[in-house]
């Protein structure tokens, strides 16, 4: 039997690691990568491959299938979810006939609402939490540029059997790719909502990448007051995060690459879509819940989204 796995999102996350499963898995018969993608990307992986860009290294690499037809994709084991938060629903609805009870989701997205969210139209699967460390971004259809050595992705849920979520873990194993199979999965996924939360409000706010928002003490304290704000509301929720949280976020972005940016801050420089409501707004619904002030949050949120 073929474990079908599909890559919902050819993104800097869905491409990077797609692309290292696609490779590992090119000519074994046991498991079959699918990149679900349309358009440009569709047409480019399909003529040229997908081209993986480091710093040190240049890969392209074919997945047994690229495609956005539905009867062409057929039914997938596990699928691996890594589009913009705006598009969940939309996405993930065309698939419906991809998807048998068995189906086992794994959201890679940036927010941190994507498993209830993706339960409201397949209540009957399994959906994983996850999360990823990673700087990669799209450099043009079918190309993805990772920058710096760190990658790693974290998943885990509270429900779904211990076999399928280790059966997934080999998978990624196999693939060289990075993965921590996570007992407390929703404190993990709430430490990188934390940072990357403070970080794309930050970078979009003050139109600033990582090295200018460390140089400069005024930019530095906003994203310190932001990771304040949302260490206040995720306490408020009840998880249990390290104590020190804010400042090991702040060292989490000292060790960032200095020229990088959040990819909220690059689709507002390029005019696109942002996943603004996922990542700033959110911060503010939630606190609100527990009657807590977001000032920051706020300003920023209602600036971002006129």
């Amino acid at each position: 039997m073929k474990t079908r796995i599909g890559i919902l999102g050819l993104g800097g996350v869905g491409g990077y690691f797609g692309g290292l499963l696609a490779k590992a898995y090119k000519n074994i018969d046991n498991v079959e990568i699918i990149f679900i993608a349309r358009g440009e990307t569709q047409k480019a992986i399909t003529e040229s491959g997908l081209k993986i860009v480091t710093d040190e290294t240049e890969t392209v690499v074919f997945p047994d299938l690229v495609s956005n037809n539905p009867e062409e994709i057929g039914i997938l084991d596990y699928l691996i979810c890594a589009t913009k938060t705006y598009d969940i629903e939309e996405s993930l609805t065309s698939l419906k006939d991809c998807v048998k009870a068995e189906t086992v989701f794994l959201p890679l997205y940036n927010g941190v609402d994507a498993q209830e969210r993706i339960k409201k139209i397949f209540p009957k699967n399994e959906v994983l939490q996850g999360c990823v460390y990673i700087v990669s971004m799209i450099f043009s259809p079918g190309t993805i540029r990772k920058i710096g050595f760190y990658e790693k992705v974290f998943f885990g849920s509270k429900t779904t059997p211990f076999a399928v979520l280790e059966e997934l873990h080999i998978i990624f194993e196999k693939a060289k790719i990075e993965s921590y199979l996570v007992e407390n999965i929703e404190e993990t996924v709430w430490e990188k909502f934390i940072f990357i939360s403070a970080l794309a409000s930050a970078t979009s706010y003050l139109n600033q990448n990582i090295g200018q928002i460390l140089s400069n003490s005024e930019s530095k304290v906003t994203y310190i007051e932001l990771l304040h704000e949302i260490e206040d509301v995720a306490r408020a929720k009840g998880l249990k995060l390290p104590h020190d949280i804010v400042a090991q976020s702040v060292v989490k972005l000292e060790k960032s690459p200095k020229e990088a940016t959040s990819s909220m801050h690059r689709d507002l420089l390029a005019g696109k879509n942002t996943e603004v409501i996922s990542l700033t707004q959110f911060v503010v619904n939630e606190g609100k819940k527990y009657g807590l002030k977001t000032p920051l949050y706020e300003k920023i949120a209602a600036i971002l989204m006129k």
